[in-house]
């Protein structure tokens, strides 16, 4: 094997790969959020900022990545599934992410850098899956 051959991946496997890691980013996150027992406290955040019911809109946004997500793993509905996700870090971005700049780490702390690097891959993921379908039909 040569870094030549680097990625040493397919552009197909690449597009599995890229698709998978995507999905579990966002699972993780809701997952987390789930065993750490920070729905509550988000809520609040949530009613903070103005959406009444905020426990609700939690359970929503995090049953919405995992269920996203799992349509991403199992390659199905994936334009559907990656506009939720889309529509997720874009709305993260609004409410949280910008208060705290660009960036997430080393020169800052929480910003929307992590956010907008999700979308962009959603948008690939979205693109693929279009592309894919043209071709077969």
């Amino acid at each position: 094997m040569k870094l030549t051959d680097f990625p040493f991946l397919s552009w197909p496997h690449t597009l599995t790969l890229l698709r998978v890691a995507t999905a579990l980013f966002f699972m993780v996150h809701a997952l987390s959020r789930i065993l750490l027992g920070t729905i509550g406290r988000f809520g609040g955040f949530m009613e903070s900022a103005g959406f009444p019911h905020g426990v609700y809109w939690v359970w929503a946004i995090t049953v919405s990545e995992l269920v996203a997500g799992t349509l991403l793993i199992c390659n199905r509905h994936v334009r559907l599934a990656a506009s939720v996700l889309f529509t997720v870090a874009a709305g993260g971005i609004v409410l949280i992410h910008r208060h705290f700049g660009w960036f997430v780490g080393e020169h800052g702390t929480g910003g929307s850098e992590y956010s907008v690097a999700l979308m962009v891959l959603l948008l690939v993921i979205a693109a693929a899956d279009r592309e894919a379908h043209r071709r077969t039909g």
